[in-house]
C-alpha cells in the first residue's frame, strides 16, 4: 500500500512539513512496511517557501529588509533546487503576523520588504521569481514594491509619497521608466488561492481590509486610494489591469506585480508542480491531505481540494484531517472519503493550537488502526 502525505500548513501551530512528519510517524506507529512519501503543501500564503524549498532540495538565503511597519527585519528567500528559481513569501516579508495585534492598521503597512527581497534575488542572479502572495499585511497596490524596484511616486509637490495604503490618495505622478531594467529579464509567477480585483465591492480592501485591520471609513479610504493609484499607473502603461483576476491579492501586490509582466496563477497549482505531486500520486493508493480549519471555503481552490482532484484524477482516496471542521463542510464529502478533525475532547481555540502536534498524531494514528482493521477483515 503507498500511501502520499500532502498537507497544508496548520497555521499558527505547525508547518505543512512538520503536519506531514506527524502524520508520517503517527501511520508508521501502526502499519509495518509502510511506502509513503511526504509533499508538504501550500497555496501561496504562509509556508509556501518552505514546501518548495523541502521539495526541491533547495536552500534559504537570509536577508535584511523593511517589514510592513517600515522598520528593518530580518528574514528570507528560498532558492529551488533548480539553482536558478527564487522564491520570494510575502507573509514572512510583509506579513500579518509580523505586526502586533494592536499595531494593525493597512493605512500604515507596506509591500516595500517584498521588492528589497526581490532586488537582492536580482542582485544574486536570479531571473524566474516565484512570489507568494498571502498572509499580507498590507493594502498599497504593491506600491512599496514597485518604490523598492526603482519605480517613482510623487506629490503635486514633487516630493516622494510613503509606501503605504494611507497615502496612495497622494500621489500625483508616476515614473515607472526608472525601473530596475533587469525586470525585463525575469520570469515572474505569483501563487495566489484568491481571484479577487483590486477594487469594489469583492476587492482587496472590502474583503480582506477588516481582517487586516481596518475600520469600515478606513476601507472606503483604502478602495478611492486603490483605484487612484491603479488609474494613474494603467494611464503610465497604456493598459488596465486592476480588474484582472488576483489584482486584489496580498492588499493589491497582486496588481504590481502584474504591473511588473508578472502572471498570476493558483498557488498550490503552483507548489504541486514544482515538488512533483502529480508524479507521486499517480502510484498511490491514498492521500492524506490537510489544513487548520475546514469550511465551505476549503471547496474553492484550497490546497485540500487541490489535492483532493489530484488523486481522484489518478483512482487514489483522499483524506482530509483538519484542525476543526466548521460550516459547511458537508459539501467536502464528495471529493473526501472522510474529514477527520483532530479535536478529540472540549477544549479553547488557544488549547487546540498548543496541542496541535500530540492531535494530530493521534488523528493520524486512528486513521491508521481503521485502515488496517478494514483490510484485515477483507
Amino acid at each position: 500500500m503507498k500511501i502520499v502525505i500532502a498537507p497544508d500548513s496548520f497555521k499558527g501551530s505547525l508547518s505543512a512539513k512538520e503536519a506531514g512528519t506527524i502524520i508520517l510517524r503517527a501511520l508508521s506507529s501502526e502499519m509495518e512496511g509502510l511506502e509513503a512519501s511526504v509533499v508538504p503543501m501550500a497555496d501561496g500564503g504562509e509556508g509556501t517557501l518552505e514546501a518548495l524549498v523541502f521539495a526541491t532540495g533547495g536552500k534559504t538565503v537570509e536577508v535584511e529588509v523593511q517589514g510592513p511597519l517600515l522598520k528593518r527585519v530580518r528574514t528570507c528567500y528560498g532558492v529551488l533546487g533548480d539553482r536558478q528559481t527564487a522564491v520570494i513569501e510575502t507573509a514572512n516579508t510583509a506579513g500579518l503576523t509580523m505586526v502586533h495585534e494592536e499595531e494593525r492598521n493597512p493605512l500604515y503597512t507596506s509591500s516595500r520588504g517584498v521588492g528589497e527581497a526581490i532586488r537582492h534575488a536580482l542582485d544574486a542572479g536570479y531571473r524566474r521569481l516565484i512570489v507568494g502572495l498571502g498572509g499580507s499585511a498590507t493594502n498599497d497596490g504593491g506600491m512599496g514594491m514597485l518604490q523598492a524596484l526603482g519605480a517613482v511616486f510623487e506629490d503635486s509637490s514633487g516630493r516622494p509619497v510613503a509606501p503605504v495604503g494611507g497615502r496612495l490618495k497622494l500621489i500625483d505622478q508616476v515614473r515607472l521608466d526608472s525601473l530596475d531594467p533587469r525586470l525585463s529579464e525575469v520570469t515572474l509567477l505569483a501563487a495566489s488561492d484568491v481571484t479577487n480585483p483590486l477594487c469594489g465591492e469583492q476587492g482587496s480592501s472590502a474583503v480582506f481590509g477588516p481582517q487586516k485591520g481596518a475600520t469600515a471609513e478606513q476601507v472606503q479610504e483604502l478602495d478611492r486610494g486603490l483605484d487612484h493609484y491603479a488609474r494613474l499607473i494603467e494611464e503610465c502603461l497604456g493598459r488596465s489591469l486592476k480588474d484582472q483576476p488576483g489584482a486584489g491579492a496580498a492588499g493589491g501586490l497582486g496588481f504590481g506585480l502584474l504591473v511588473l509582466g508578472g502572471r498570476i496563477q493558483n498557488g498550490a497549482q503552483i507548489v504541486a508542480d514544482a515538488s512533483g505531486l502529480e508524479e507521486v500520486i499517480r502510484e498511490a493508493d491514498w492521500v492524506i491531505t490537510g489544513e487548520g480549519q475546514t469550511d465551505f471555503q476549503t471547496g474553492y481552490g484550497k490546497v485540500p481540494m487541490y489535492v483532493a482532484q489530484l488523486a481522484q484524477k489518478h483512482g487514489a482516496k483522499p483524506v482530509l484531517i483538519s484542525g476543526s471542521l466548521g460550516e459547511g463542510v458537508d459539501s467536502l464529502y464528495d471529493p473526501f472519503v472522510s474529514l477527520q478533525s483532530i479535536l478529540c475532547r472540549p477544549m479553547s481555540v488557544q488549547e487546540a493550537m498548543r496541542e496541535a502536534e500530540p492531535l494530530l498524531y493521534q488523528a493520524a494514528r486512528d486513521w491508521a488502526r481503521l485502515l488496517q482493521a478494514s483490510r484485515s477483515n477483507n
